[in-house]
């Protein structure tokens, strides 16, 4: 038996055991990739309109790149950071007042550096879940706290998101022998995929039913401050109690165009903090210093995570209408840079979609627009505004021309 034969007996069963690397599954975002290269193949002097990314399309602010590059050439600054710099930490704990009016956050105890909320949703199953235990999930939503939840022996259970009810979990039909396993109650607003934003009630309830039920609750929040239209940022920790059964993630990487820096922060019940910067001492060495550094200095400027969402704002407003000249049922949301659209059922003497994969592919096949399907939970399409233009007459032209590829069709709802 050679090396190559013998290794592939020994993979953990979590990542797929002996058949690991030999299966050829085709996920979601490899099909958007392959379906990508193939339209621009055959239409090569076309421009494909991407609406699927999902990261934001400008720099971080000069202002914060400079103080990266001012504080990278500091020899003080070349060491292992582990936990993170109280420098952050503060700077984490004024903006959470500043911005969400979150006042009562001790720096030392209740926040924690992230290297991206990416990793840190991974590492803190790794705190709370044993063998058997259960993570309450929304659907649709990130993965990675589920992927990692099973990895280590427990169960999900998935709270499906209803445009009915806001897109917002319904908890009372989570039945009491589910409840008598669950530890964790994951929630993520504003909202990716739905674009829907959490309002102070519902965050109340779930506080309380975090306290009859004996659950932690992990709030994702990506998204918060990105809000528009007369909506305030929110915080789960602005409600009271919510610091005492949950905690919060925050990520620059959206707020303040930083999402390759991988920087953010964790923050809520100190065990709960303590827990996670447990295991995390065990995992990496903490975020370079000096991005550290140039996060606090983000931190201490919110106005520009103001300005990048007059922007997702104007362009939502712009996505809206003319999807809604083409026939869509398009709701402008609350917050994040998302839009969350109901495919169509067909076209007048075209195709017919099944699900919103198809549709998806359709899309980028005859129109070369490039979205991202959602059939957890219905069959609706994701829509970012995110895509590349650098001024406001950029952004209408991609629009118009947005209208004009689909015009040419007439869609049946």
């Amino acid at each position: 038996m050679t090396l190559t034969d013998y290794t592939q007996q020994l993979f953990a069963d979590r990542i797929g055991g002996s058949s690991f690397g030999l299966k050829d599954e085709i996920f979601k975002f490899e099909k958007i990739k392959r379906a990508k290269k193939a339209a621009l193949k055959e239409n090569p002097n076309i421009e494909l309109i991407d609406l699927g990314v999902g990261e934001p399309d400008a720099m971080a602010d000069e202002a914060v790149v400079e103080k990266l590059s001012l504080e990278a050439a500091k020899p003080e600054n070349r060491f292992y950071s582990d936990n993170g710099i109280s420098e952050f930490k503060e700077a984490a704990a004024r903006y959470m007042e500043e911005v969400f009016g979150v006042s009562d956050l001790n720096p030392e105890t209740e926040i924690n550096h992230v290297i991206g909320s990416k990793s840190a949703l991974a590492m803190l199953p790794a705190a709370f879940i044993n063998p058997g235990d259960i993570t309450l999930m929304p659907t649709p939503s990130y993965p990675v706290l589920a992927t990692y939840t099973k990895y280590y022996g427990g169960e999900i259970v998935q709270l499906p998101l209803l445009e009915k009810n806001g897109f917002l979990p319904d908890l009372s039909q989570i039945d009491q022998d589910t409840l008598k396993k669950a530890k964790l109650l994951y929630l993520n607003y504003p909202n990716n995929p739905t674009g829907a934003a959490a309002t102070k009630e519902f965050f109340e309830e779930v506080v309380a039913f975090a306290n009859q039920n004996n659950l932690i609750v992990v709030h994702d929040a990506a998204y918060a401050a990105l809000v528009f239209d007369g909506e305030k940022p929110l915080s789960f920790l602005s409600i009271p109690g919510a610091k005492e059964v949950g905690v919060e993630l925050h990520s620059l990487s959206k707020s303040f165009n930083m999402t390759g820096w991988r920087i953010g922060f964790i923050a809520g019940h100190p065990n709960l903090v303590k827990a996670f910067a447990t295991i995390k001492d065990n995992s990496d060495s903490g975020q370079f210093i000096p991005i550290q550094k140039a996060a606090a200095y983000a931190l201490a400027h919110p106005e520009i995570t103001v300005k990048t969402a007059e922007k997702y704002s104007r362009r939502h407003e712009l996505l809206v209408n003319a999807l809604r000249d083409c026939g869509f049922k398009a709701e402008k949301p609350k917050g994040s840079f998302f839009l969350y659209v109901e495919i169509p059922v067909g076209v007048v003497g075209g195709p017919t979609f099944t699900n919103a994969e198809e549709f998806g592919q359709y899309l980028i096949r005859e129109h070369l627009i490039s979205s991202v399907p959602w059939d957890d939970v219905g069959n609706y399409i994701r829509f970012s505004v995110t895509f590349q233009a650098d001024s406001r007459e950029g952004e209408k032209k991609v629009i118009d021309e947005i209208r004009s590829r689909l015009s040419r069709v007439q869609f049946i709802f």
